[in-house]
């Protein structure tokens, strides 16, 4: 074969190996580029939660809490305070902070070790019910294990965008099974219900009515007996003045304002530091790796008992961004 023959084939298969080496660097590359896109909104995915989260809280309340206006506007946190003690019906198993501490014990009864996580709600807000979606079935774990406390403060400054006084009867019913029922998974189950996505009502012009029986219904599918859950959305509504009560003191607390010098919910404290849920977005993490990251707990160690966060009961949560 002439040199000029095997030359020319020589190159030809040269430059096939050459297309198809630039084919393989182009999917590769392709594939990388992919790979980011996903990884890129993944994290905007978070950023915005925790945005929505924030401005949802927050402007709810600064523009619609009615407390802020008249008595409560100039009212001291002391003041407020004082207010909860002249409350004439009070849930027992609150605490000197208007929570209700559940564990693997049960109700008001802590782990020694453990960290205790403190959850601030509103039936209505919608950054709490993502909250709840999001984190809540790994807290029940945690909790189940002896692995954590949670503290649970209820709130009800929304009350007035629903056309029925829903914060106050969704959380009213709430006080009543923790003072009535001694399973607190059955509380927990019950929060979960409330705040799911197919139950959880709109609010302002949004807000379709909700019934007491509907309630009753979320808290016998939790687990509540249906004497406790007919009690507890009898129409009764004992606890509504203690609710408001703790209300007006909880959102008068500094130790649980934002960056924006103000109280909006959800608010998160674990081991009573303030625990700002911006740092997810900025450490471009989801919800449950950046909590577990924060009280010092593997992944694959929730709901193992023995197994403790490295915070134990008293450090701080360590952050997410150092």
């Amino acid at each position: 074969m002439p040199d000029s023959k095997r030359q020319a084939k020589r190159a030809t298969r040269a430059e096939r190996r050459a297309a198809e080496e630039t084919a393989l660097q182009v999917q590769a590359a392709q594939a990388a580029k992919e790979r980011k896109q996903q990884t890129l909104i993944g994290c905007i995915v978070v950023a915005i939660i925790v945005v929505l989260v924030a401005i949802a809280g927050f402007a709810v309340y600064k523009a619609m809490n009615p407390a802020n206006s008249g008595e409560q506007a100039s009212m001291t946190v002391d003041e407020a305070y004082s207010k909860i003690d002249k409350v004439k019906t009070k849930p027992a198993k609150a605490s000197d902070k208007a929570g209700f501490l559940i564990s693997s014990k049960g109700y008001s009864q802590k782990i020694d070790d453990a960290p205790t996580v403190s959850i601030y709600m509103e039936p209505l807000c919608p950054g709490c019910a993502a909250v709840n979606r999001q984190l809540d079935p790994t807290l029940v774990k945690l909790m189940n294990a002896g692995q954590l406390n949670i503290d649970l403060h209820f709130l009800n400054f929304q009350d007035n965008k629903s056309s029925d006084n829903y914060s106050n009867r969704a959380f009213n019913g709430a006080i009543y099974i923790a003072e009535h029922d001694d399973d607190p998974d059955h509380l927990m189950q019950y929060l979960s219900n409330i705040y799911a996505e197919d139950f959880q009502p709109g609010e302002l012009s949004n807000y379709v009515s909700v019934s007491d029986n509907k309630l009753k219904k979320q808290a016998i599918n939790a687990g509540v007996s249906e004497d406790v859950a007919a009690a507890a959305f009898s129409g009764d509504n004992e606890y509504v003045d203690w609710l408001t009560a703790s209300n007006n003191y909880t959102i008068l607390r500094p130790e649980l304002f934002s960056s924006s010098g103000s109280f909006s919910s959800p608010t998160l404290t674990i081991n009573g530091e303030y625990w700002d849920l911006h740092q997810l977005s900025l450490a471009k993490t989801s919800m449950v790796d950046g909590f577990l990251k924060a009280i010092g707990l593997d992944s694959d160690q929730v709901g193992v008992e023995g197994q403790m966060p490295s915070i134990g009961a008293n450090k701080k949560p360590i952050s997410l961004t150092d």
